[in-house]
């Protein structure tokens, strides 16, 4: 099974002490549940920069990306090969136990994602195709890695994490779709 063109997965994208750190800041975030079509998922999130979460993901003014994970946006934005301006939204997301997301492809304004993988690791699945005909990836992303999604991986494959078995944090930078060159 190959993984899709556009992927790259860093594992070992943070250390320890980083990883603390970022959970230390993410810890004081007040997080609601992610809603979709009004129906609340076990995930819990809170919006930086571009967008907010408000009944479904819509996109509007939220709070500034905290400036104590800026340093985090650059490393981002450099494993990406953009600036760090560029990187205009921040999800973070708790999943508690039994927590996962569904099949889905970002939020169409959206350009390049690039995610962290925090505390515990994950599968994330790729699917593209049709039903009953899917081509099919799979990744694990161990706790303290990055991935970016770009080119077919961001425009032509689904993605998914199955409910996870340990709380698991994520954090998602995401470029506007103009910005990153997408069409």
């Amino acid at each position: 099974m190959t993984l899709p063109e556009g992927l790259t997965y860093v594992p070992g994208f943070l250390s320890e002490d980083e990883e603390r750190d970022v959970l230390a800041v993410l810890a004081a975030f007040e997080l609601h549940p992610y809603v979709l079509h009004d129906t609340p998922s076990r995930r819990l999130v809170r919006s930086f920069g571009l967008a907010r979460v408000a009944g479904a993901y819509d996109a509007g003014p939220a709070a500034p990306i905290p400036a104590e994970l800026e340093w985090l946006r650059e490393r981002c934005a450099g494993l990406m090969g953009r600036e760090p301006g560029e990187l205009v939204d921040l999800l973070a997301t708790r999943y508690p136990p039994g927590a996962g997301i569904g099949w889905h492809r970002d939020a169409p304004q959206f350009g390049e994602v690039s995610g962290i993988s925090l505390l515990t690791p994950c599968r994330m699945r790729f699917r593209r195709g049709r039903p009953r005909a899917w081509e099919t990836s799979e990744l694990t992303l161990e706790p303290r890695s990055a991935y970016v999604l770009s080119g077919p991986a961001r425009t032509q494959w689904q993605h998914h994490i199955p409910p996870v078995t340990k709380e698991r944090w994520s954090m998602t930078f995401r470029t506007l779709r103009q910005a990153a060159g997408l069409r």
